[in-house]
């Protein structure tokens, strides 16, 4: 049966058991009276204990697969198009919405990008903890109340017990992701999906934002699976990652190998272009071009109009993602070794033009 086929870069023994699996997501919106997958076929996987960041620019699905996940799109302009979403075998895109509530923010949890907008102004950030926990348990308002303070214990609020009636506007933007984080992890969720949680933040507090959702994870064994465009951050907090484009996994890998042995064209890209410490700015490489409408996507590599390598081939056959060994997976008909052709040799700039003269040899 599929569901006990291991996924492409997912076939380690002896590993933590999977809590959340992905497997052939595809999540379409209405647009203009037709339905454009936004999210094509994903399948992903994280384990207990372990963090998954996906990556990718801007439009690449990233937040539409987390969403998606917890099934929190628009009902009028969104649909599950296929594909299962295994949370600890249980199918929750078979589930109502009435059991998915009874599952959001208790066995998934999300945090989001924007701490200010997502706490309520007008209420005490203590209680509106408390009341998320007594939305998925039978307690008290006292115990509630309990609870929440050990929460924003947890998370590292100085004087929590004294901060526990402010309100939002009296916090930092680092201690309101704090509060975002204690909301999210009070009923002890298996899953924590964050989408880009340190994006408005500033580095020093972003670095304390990480520290602590790692020891967080550790701590509780949780599974996360943390959504960002920025590969700094991937190198921190990651175990795994999977790049995304247009729509699609194009690349997965442990965080090592990603980063030593990068082997589809826009993960090198990607990583080309990440500002680095000991260069300059004019030495910034960025990708030419941009990421493709969902009413655009091109019928082969989705990635083949901004690709160096693009051969004939890439243009009219969409590549599958292939497990290349060692628990790392590529789609693309280059680089993949059942692809018809290996390039040997790495592009050294994204403003290489098209037709890149590569080291080549038959696979």
């Amino acid at each position: 049966m599929q569901d006990e086929q291991a996924l492409p870069g997912d076939e380690t023994s002896g590993a933590a058991p999977v809590v959340l699996e992905l497997r052939d997501l595809r999540t379409e919106f209405r647009i203009g009276g037709a339905w454009h997958a936004a999210v094509r076929d994903v399948s992903l996987s994280v384990r207990r204990n372990e963090t998954l960041a996906i990556v990718g620019e801007s439009g690449s699905g990233k937040s539409v697969t987390a969403l998606s996940v917890l099934r929190l799109l628009p009902a009028a302009g969104a649909r599950h198009a296929g594909g299962r979403i295994l949370l600890e075998g249980r199918d929750l895109a078979a589930l109502s919405e009435k059991e998915m509530t009874r599952l959001r923010g208790n066995a998934l949890a999300m945090i989001f990008q924007e701490p200010m907008t997502s706490l309520n102004p007008t209420m005490r950030i203590g209680d509106q903890i408390a009341e998320a926990i007594r939305q998925h348990r039978k307690v008290s308002w006292k115990d509630a109340r309990a609870e929440a303070l050990q929460a924003l214990e947890e998370v590292k609020i100085p004087a929590a017990a004294s901060r526990y009636d402010d309100y939002p506007h009296q916090f930092s933007g680092g201690m309101r992701q704090r509060v975002m984080i204690a909301m999210a992890l009070a009923c002890k969720p298996k899953v924590l999906l964050a989408d880009e949680p340190t994006t408005a933040l500033d580095v020093t507090i972003q670095a304390q934002i990480l520290s602590l959702l790692a020891d967080l994870k550790t701590a509780r064994g949780m599974a996360v699976v943390f959504i960002t465009h920025n590969l700094g951050v991937v190198a921190q907090i990651a175990d795994r990652v999977a790049v995304m484009y247009a729509g699609e996994v194009v690349e997965t890998a442990d965080v090592d190998t990603l980063f030593a042995a990068p082997t589809h064209p826009y993960t090198e890209a990607l990583l080309r272009a990440m500002p680095r410490v000991d260069t300059d700015a004019a030495s910034l490489d960025p990708i030419a071009g941009s990421v493709p409408a969902i009413t655009a996507i091109p019928a082969g590599c989705a990635y083949a109009p901004r690709c160096p390598l693009r051969q004939p081939a890439c243009e009219a056959r969409r590549p599958a993602l292939n497990d290349i060994g060692g628990e790392h997976a590529v789609r693309c008909l280059v680089r993949a070794p059942d692809g018809g052709v290996k390039v040997t040799q790495s592009l050294t700039s994204n403003s290489q033009a098209s037709g890149l003269s590569a080291s080549k040899e038959q696979a």
